[in-house]
Parts: C-alpha cells; sequence; structure tokens
C-alpha cells in the first residue's frame, strides 16, 4: 500500500466516523420520561440504547484518534514503521487497516 493510497483510505474512513457520529446523535441524548409510553420498561430499553450508542462513539471516536496518529505519521515520514521497535509493519497489516502504530511482534507484546 503506497502512502497516498493509505491518506485516501483513512480520511475516507474519517469521513465516514463522522457521518455515522451524526447519524446516532439522536440515540445519545438524555432518556426522558414519557407519559405515554408502557412505562419502566420502555425507559430501561431505552436507557440500554443510549448506554451502547455512547459506547459506540466512544470506540468511534478512539479509532478516530487512531485515524489522526496515522496521518501524522504520514505527514512525518513514520507511517509504515513500527512505533515501538522501529522495524517496517508488514504490508497486508498496513492494507488491513492503515492506522495500525506497530508491527506484529510488538503488539503481541
Amino acid at each position: 500500500m503506497t502512502e497516498e493510497e493509505a491518506r485516501k483510505s483513512l480520511l475516507a474512513r474519517r469521513d465516514e466516523l463522522d457521518q455515522q457520529d451524526a447519524m446516532s446523535a439522536e440515540g445519545r441524548e438524555p432518556v426522558t420520561l414519557q407519559q405515554d409510553s408502557v412505562g419502566r420498561l420502555s425507559r430501561m430499553d431505552a436507557m440500554q440504547l443510549q448506554a451502547m450508542d455512547l459506547a459506540t462513539q466512544r470506540r468511534r471516536k478512539a479509532e478516530r484518534l487512531r485515524i489522526d496518529a496515522a496521518l501524522a505519521r504520514l505527514e512525518d515520514g513514520e507511517w509504515g514503521y513500527c512505533a515501538t521497535c522501529g522495524d517496517t509493519i508488514a504490508e497486508g497489516r498496513l492494507r488491513h487497516d492503515p492506522s495500525v502504530a506497530v508491527c506484529v511482534s510488538c503488539a503481541r507484546g
């Protein structure tokens, strides 16, 4: 994967995450008591859905941070090299996820 392909892929994924955030904004709003709903179970369901939406938002935020870090590594000429040991990250690993920062050996720890 070339640096330009990686940059395009990372930017496209970041845009996709932004769109997903915008579409799910309503699900993260505070749960209000609705007098016309069935009752306690409906409120519990709504709170559970809200918790799942918030957890998904946190995962998207973490992924966005990884993408931004990868874009910074691209700008610095450090993309494709392990942030821990400095070795080259395998092509297949980068193709699968261009935001990875460490090689397989270091990821296994």
